[in-house]
């Protein structure tokens, strides 16, 4: 059946849909009767998960390439920046038991050996610290650029922090109104097959059948075309990062000029973790736990106690309805002409913030390499199928670098995390030879890693994973270089500590004034 592909047709809103719509709309959509057809059929009764607050710095080229003013999406998301992660009480519970992992690579990292110079001259310093301005950024609360600094464009680099339901209708307004988006609040009932078992379209309550080339299915957990119509099953990962549930609030700031965190906190519990999210007006917190290992009570109390521990009160928290968790995801997210996108494709606890980027990649890649006819789909989807299995493989083995380096005794979820038979084979093996070397581009050299080597360095040296060297491993001229490095850090950082605003006194001021545009 060969036919050019004319019309697509997303199921599914939410952030997943409307970044999906834009991105393929803006490349490839259009008035005029050559360009994309785009429909997105989103049904008003199905509620937005609340655990997808946090960005990479990858939204910003995103947003951009769609045609959103950043101070709108600011104004109008609950927005604010994101430079980072900081993680707490993973490794071992102490005092200082506090890390960041950063947006900025390592200063130097192409010149120098700077974890030679690092363990050999200030062994007692913190990693990230040492290497990068950022974390000293985010302890301070400076925003990521200046009043005059043009949108998207950074000081340092950065992400967003966002609410997640604000997202979907802002980008909703904007596809509808500004790319030709054509928009079906309606319920499908049925789905309609060819006999080669391709989607011919979708039945809706209100609209009747609606016919199209290609089907995204943007349905989140419930995967409605392809789990529920077309079978391609989930493969589990519950054995090998255990968390299977969350509960998500909402809190309110008790003053109403609260400083706004510029990094996501992930603070780690008996058996599982908390993340605090700062917007705007209030903060995102949740508890991601393993059922196996703690109730929900449990889980429960620990969160209430975390943000009253933090400056909430109990009284004026907002409950989320809560998220049961099947960690896993499909080998082939791309079957027939049915391409699943964002929680449809997969789902993974929200440690590293990876579910909007697998968004942003795989719409990037669906409009990049847009198939021009049916014949050629299959060869695109196989190309899709496969990227796409490496990443979610990738970001598998980072969360679980997270917990296998760590020393906490408290509970069996920490003790069971570290078995090694509970660790991704890659993962091992990349564990052997960090041991000796640290993490580079030869180890993760696909072209766009989710995360790249420097991610992987931050976590275990702020985690407190030792190197150990070996005859011929040690250059002087490249501690040299090292120091040299350092001491540029250490000036950068000070230059961009007096020079940046504070983050919410930069939101004040886009709110208000908005930015230059290039």
């Amino acid at each position: 059946m060969t036919h050019s592909i004319r019309h697509v047709v997303i199921l599914g809103g939410g952030s997943a849909g409307w970044l999906t719509a834009g991105v393929l709309a803006a490349e490839h959509g259009g008035p005029g009767a050559d360009d994309l057809r785009i429909t997105v059929i989103e049904s008003p009764d199905v509620p937005i998960i609340g655990v997808g607050e946090g960005t990479w710095p990858t939204m910003r080229d995103t947003l951009r390439r769609i045609g959103v003013s950043e101070a709108d999406f600011i104004r109008e998301c609950e927005g604010a920046f994101k430079q980072g992660s900081q993680f707490v009480d993973w490794t071992d519970a102490g005092p200082n038991d506090t890390y960041y992992h950063p947006f900025h690579l390592p200063g130097g990292y192409d010149q120098a050996d700077l974890i030679g110079g690092w363990r050999q001259h200030h062994p007692n310093a913190q990693f990230d610290h040492l290497v990068c301005a950022q974390p000293h950024l985010c302890d301070a609360n400076k925003g990521p650029k200046q009043f005059a600094t043009p949108e998207y464009a950074a000081v340092a680099n950065y992400a967003y922090h966002l609410d997640a339901a604000k997202l979907g209708g802002f980008l909703r307004k904007h596809c509808v109104s500004r790319l030709n988006v054509r928009h079906v609040p309606d319920l499908v009932t049925e789905v309609r097959s060819h006999e080669n078992g391709d989607i011919a379209a979708l039945r809706t309550r209100e609209h009747g059948d609606i016919a199209g080339d290609l089907f995204i299915d943007c349905t989140g957990l419930r995967a409605l075309l392809i789990g529920q119509h077309l079978g391609e099953p989930l493969l589990p990962q519950q054995h090998l990062l255990f968390n299977d549930r969350a509960i998500p609030t909402q809190v309110p700031y008790t003053e109403p000029r609260a400083p706004i965190a510029c990094q996501t906190i992930s603070t780690a519990q008996k058996f599982g973790w908390i993340w605090d999210i700062g917007l705007q007006g209030r903060r995102g917190i949740g508890h991601v736990y393993s059922s196996a290992y703690g109730s929900e009570q449990d889980a429960h109390d620990a969160l209430v106690r975390y943000i009253v521990r933090t400056g909430g009160r109990e009284q004026d928290i907002t409950w989320v309805p809560r998220v049961r968790i099947e960690p896993g995801y499909r080998l082939r997210p791309w079957r027939n002409n049915c391409v699943a996108v964002g929680l449809s494709s997969g789902f993974l606890e929200p440690l590293e913030a990876s579910s909007l980027v697998l968004v942003e990649l795989a719409a990037a890649m669906i409009a990049d390499q847009f198939p021009a006819t049916r014949d050629t789909m299959d060869i695109l989807a196989g190309r899709f199928n496969d990227t796409f299995r490496y990443r979610w493989e990738r970001v598998v083995d980072f969360l679980k670098l997270h917990y296998v380096l760590s020393r906490r005794e408290d509970s069996d979820y920490w003790r069971d995390h570290r078995r090694e038979d509970t660790w991704p084979e890659r993962l091992r093996e990349l564990l052997s030879l960090w041991r000796y070397q640290p993490p580079s581009r030869y180890d993760l050299y696909r072209i766009e890693e989710v995360f790249p080597w420097a991610s992987y360095q931050y976590i275990l040296y702020g985690m407190g994973f030792v190197p150990q060297r070996t005859a011929g491993t040690v250059q002087a001229a490249a501690i040299q270089r090292a120091e040299r490095c350092f001491r540029q850090t250490a000036e950068q950082t000070a230059r961009m500590l007096s020079a940046l605003p504070g983050h919410r006194e930069l939101i004040d001021h886009i709110r208000a004034r908005g930015l230059p545009r290039v």
